[in-house]
């Protein structure tokens, strides 16, 4: 008997002890859910610190740490490499809060994630031709870090993401005159120099219009445009003289990208799929 009683007393016990520990659970005020989280982020757990900050979202919507743990949850997904929660959880950010005094964090973290998801994990995991893929992720990063700086050109991240968007622009670019090379291979003249005059127009700035002007080059001389094709001469002489394409006496040497005895009518219309 005294043993049935001694297991009913602990019994008892341990269901004091857990409702109590449940209790102290559900009455963790803001502040303190809030310093734990911290404190996950402090010690680099992030998993831990998301699911704090998902709790004192949702127990305390409008409360006055509301707004910091939506910023703290951005950065606690980018640190475990879920971009597109911690995108999701920025755009969430900006939408309800446009006027904070932090909004400009949101903003730059908007352009990091569009970032590291289009461009940094083919760059890290593939080869280093990242450029004859797909410019639609950069040209979305590009465009969120332009948002930036032109709602908070006083931002202390606006020099990080000039760099960036420098990078950027020079990617674009250089997707531009793959594309443009690959018209030249297929026998494309007139898309092969298009595209090359929108690299020269849009990016001048950057090492890629000087390429660009070398594409035009040989685009011009096949389609026999010799006046074109001197005048995009004499611009590759002035900005790049000492291009890879140009000899020691300013004469203009080929690719060799273009190919003789290109295939039927129909291989050239169709940029080389049908024979």
């Amino acid at each position: 008997m005294r043993t049935l009683w001694t297991l009913l007393l602990m019994a008892a016990l341990a269901v004091a002890v857990g409702c109590s520990s449940n209790r102290e659970k559900r009455e963790l005020s803001e502040s303190e859910l809030y310093e734990k989280a911290q404190e996950s982020l402090d010690s680099e757990n992030y998993t831990r610190a998301i699911e704090t900050l998902k709790k004192l979202e949702s127990r305390y919507p409008y409360g006055p740490f509301a707004e910091h743990a939506q910023l703290e949850l951005i950065y606690a997904y980018f640190q475990l490499d879920r971009y597109d929660e911690s995108l999701s959880t920025a755009e969430r950010f900006i939408r309800l809060n446009p006027n904070h005094s932090k909004v400009d964090y949101a903003y730059y973290m908007k352009g990091i994630n569009t970032y590291y998801m289009g461009l940094s994990l083919v760059e890290r995991y593939l080869d280093d031709e990242t450029a004859v893929r797909d410019a639609e992720p950069a040209k979305d990063a590009f465009a969120a870090f332009s948002d930036l700086l032109l709602r908070h050109p006083d931002s202390q991240y606006v020099p990080d993401a000039r760099q960036r968007m420098i990078y950027l622009r020079n990617y674009i670019a250089e997707f531009e005159n793959n594309v443009a090379r690959y018209y030249l291979q297929r026998h494309a003249f007139v898309a092969a120099s298009n595209r090359a005059l929108y690299v020269i127009q849009e990016y001048p700035k950057t090492p890629a219009s000087r390429d660009a002007m070398a594409i035009a080059i040989e685009a011009y001389d096949a389609m026999g445009l010799e006046e074109n094709k001197a005048r995009m001469l004499a611009a590759l002489r002035l900005n790049a003289p000492d291009h890879a394409q140009l000899n020691e006496d300013g004469t203009f040497k080929p690719s060799g990208l273009i190919k003789k005895g290109h295939g039927s009518f129909w291989n050239v219309v169709t940029f080389g799929l049908i024979d």
